[in-house]
């Protein structure tokens, strides 16, 4: 269901700024700790919000292409696929595509960064 503004993504990253700006300075030791924590857990459900479901859907159709016509019934399920791609590489079907599979592995690790904490990216995407 679509909802009117504000949209979840701007009533998070209200709070969020209102924690950071305003109760971070007002508090200190535990409470300023905890306070930062909060902020920090904002940013990444705002992040989900926003970018995830793109992320989603690359992941998807990334492990769908290495998978290929072994997805029978999963070709939805992000969750699934990654499950089921974990699984091939065990059985050592994908050692012919580990190429694909270690860009696959990459971007999927990236992307979960890009949600997670973007700090801890290195600045070269191909890194």
């Amino acid at each position: 269901m679509t909802q009117d503004r504000p949209t979840a993504a701007e009533l998070v990253r209200a709070v969020r700024e209102f924690l950071e700006g305003d109760v971070m300075a007002a508090t200190e030791g535990r409470v300023q700790f905890h306070t930062r924590v909060a902020v920090n857990a904002l940013g990444m459900i705002e992040r989900e919000l926003t970018v995830g479901p793109g992320l989603v859907a690359a992941e998807r159709e990334r492990a769908a292409a290495i998978l290929g016509p072994d997805i029978s019934g999963h070709e939805d399920d992000a969750r699934e696929l990654e499950i089921a791609l974990a699984a091939a590489i065990r059985n050592g079907s994908l050692d012919d595509r580990l190429d694909a599979v270690r860009d696959h592995v990459r971007a999927t690790v990236r992307e979960k960064l890009l949600v997670a904490n973007p700090g801890y990216l290195p600045p070269d995407p191909s890194a």
